[in-house]
């Protein structure tokens, strides 16, 4: 039992490293001694967890899938229409993905081209944002346009927010994310839905 939590911290630990220094090199200049000794492990110990960088990095998109996952179903059964629990949702996104790196390696090794895995955690944050839409409709509380159409805008802006908030942190902060929804929420809600929600997000900060 000791030595299976030791090698389940060892794990973690690599995982948590190797995002770090993705985050930090990219995946393709990020080497496996620079996230060993981030880690606070040897090479050998790296390797008996991991066959290599790519399983490395695939294991961190794993974890950062689950960390989307827990972001997207907290919201589940609380009070509100979809609409108002798509912009919380977003706000939520945005603090997070500044502040776990795990879950932004993720987002980034979802777009490498040299991995060439396809865009595993924008197509689940896509496939989550259309059906809140969808939810929305089915509620009453969207305007005139379809949850696909209104679901490309909304993924279009926030992960273009994640691509460049590493150069520029503003554009994941509350403020930039609040002056999206203040422009886009007159064009996506009912008219009579519109005064009920907040754009800069109903839950606490």
């Amino acid at each position: 039992m000791v030595k299976q939590e030791r090698a389940r911290r060892t794990r973690e630990a690599l995982i948590k490293s190797a995002a770090t220094v993705f985050d930090r090199d990219g995946f393709s200049v990020a080497s496996l001694t620079a996230i060993s000794s981030l880690a606070g492990v040897s090479n050998g110990a790296l390797h008996f967890h991991f066959a290599s960088k790519a399983a490395l990095a695939d294991s961190v998109e794993e974890a950062a899938a689950q960390r989307l996952e827990r972001i997207v179903t907290a919201p589940e059964g609380a009070a509100g229409n979809a609409l108002q629990m798509l912009v919380d949702t977003s706000h939520e996104l945005a603090r997070r993905l500044t502040e776990d790196v795990v879950l932004r390696a993720g987002f980034e090794l979802s777009r490498d081209q040299v991995r060439r895995r396809g865009p595993g955690l924008y197509r689940q944050w896509h496939r989550w944002v259309e059906g809140a839409l969808k939810r929305a409709a089915g509620e009453g509380v969207l305007n005139q346009v379809t949850p696909e159409d209104a679901a490309a805008s909304v993924v279009a802006a926030t992960t273009g927010f994640e691509v460049l908030g590493p150069q520029d942190p503003q554009w994941l902060s509350h403020q930039t994310v609040t002056r999206f929804w203040q422009l886009l929420l007159p064009r996506l809600a009912e008219a009579s839905a519109l005064g009920g929600l907040v754009a800069a997000g109903s839950r606490p900060r």
